[in-house]
């Protein structure tokens, strides 16, 4: 049974091995001002332990260095290698968590790529910072001890993969970066965040009511890559030079980031039916951020053969559209997982 870490209350800590991956929580900028055109994925992840001694008081940590990478560069097959880690992991008895350090542009992605690829109810956080360590104002030294105290907590088991930044605990489904440069980027509009870190302890107020980790369909164990899935934009005079390349590439599915309530215009429209009708699974989402992606809305997905992305924004659909072309080609059955993940 996992036992709690808080400091003081327990005799026996929680044992969190740390996976780092690059980003600016490993960046170093040119000066302590410089919080902006630093360079990230310099800092190794027994210097990230080093430079934060209390982790010891609420944890067994240990690190491993997985990729040395900005997020930016993060691409399926290293999803695919850092999902089989973190499983293979937390198989072990004596791991009782996972916590990530990642770089917070692709974030949010990686984080719903492990909601649905992770097989155990163990937690698993990821965590960034906006600023460099080298920074007067760094963040990633607070983030990261919470991210290992969420970690190393029984509160946190069976919530799913969590994303631990700015004090505050997010859902890997629903949160997203919504700043360029500023600390509280990170934030789940409309639905919430799942609670607060404070004190040394984690407060959860609610949940996800969507499946995840040990309860989804999806097993990459197997598996050395991903279906081509592509995000098309939407935008005034569209013109469909993009979708018609992407198809042309190769694309398996199409995440269409539309206008609004998922709408298509008629310059694109065309192309994405005869894409359908080639076999390619198309999927209406929406550029705007918040809201469902009605289906039979703005489009008459019945008669299209189309999937709507219920309230997963452009990047997220497409994670979902790919790991949902490894267990189905049925549009009923894909719209049928945008509704469960």
């Amino acid at each position: 049974m996992l036992l709690s870490s808080y400091a003081g209350a327990a005799d026996k800590l929680a044992h969190v091995t740390i996976l780092a991956t690059g980003g600016t929580i490993a960046g170093s900028g040119a000066t302590s001002t410089t919080t902006v055109g630093y360079t990230a994925a310099t800092v190794g992840v027994e210097r990230l332990i080093a430079a934060v001694p209390e982790l010891a008081k609420v944890a067994d940590v240990k690190g491993e260095q997985v990729f040395q990478i900005a997020s930016e560069n993060m691409s399926n097959e290293h999803w695919l290698k850092l999902a089989k880690r973190v499983n293979a992991l937390l198989a072990q008895p004596d791991v009782d968590g996972i916590v990530i350090t990642h770089g917070t542009d692709t974030l949010e992605e990686t984080a719903y790529f492990l909601d649905l690829t992770v097989k155990s109810k163990k937690p698993v956080v990821l965590v960034g910072a906006m600023r460099p360590g080298t920074a007067l104002s760094a963040d990633g030294p607070i983030n990261l001890y919470n991210a290992v105290l969420l970690a190393a907590s029984q509160e946190a088991i069976g919530k799913g993969v969590l994303v631990a930044m700015n004090d505050q605990i997010h859902a890997a489904r629903d949160v997203t970066k919504t700043n360029t440069s500023t600390p509280d980027s990170f934030k789940t509009p409309e639905l919430g965040m799942l609670g607060y870190i404070q004190g040394n302890k984690p407060y959860f107020y609610h949940v996800s009511s969507r499946k995840n980790t040990a309860d989804t369909e999806f097993d990459i164990s197997q598996l050395d890559t991903l279906p081509q899935v592509d995000i098309v934009y939407g935008y005034a005079n569209v013109n469909p030079v993009a979708l018609n390349a992407l198809v042309a590439s190769g694309a398996k599915g199409i995440i269409h980031a539309g206008v609004g309530d998922g709408s298509l215009a008629n310059s694109v429209k065309t192309g994405l039916v005869a894409a359908r009708k080639q076999g390619v699974l198309i999927v209406r989402s929406s550029r705007v951020g918040q809201g469902i992606v009605a289906r039979n809305g703005e489009a008459n997905d019945d008669e299209l053969d189309f999937v709507a992305s219920d309230t997963l924004n452009p990047q997220k659909a497409r994670i979902l559209l790919m790991l949902a072309l490894t267990k189905s080609s049925d549009s009923k059955q894909i719209q049928r997982m945008f509704y469960t993940y």
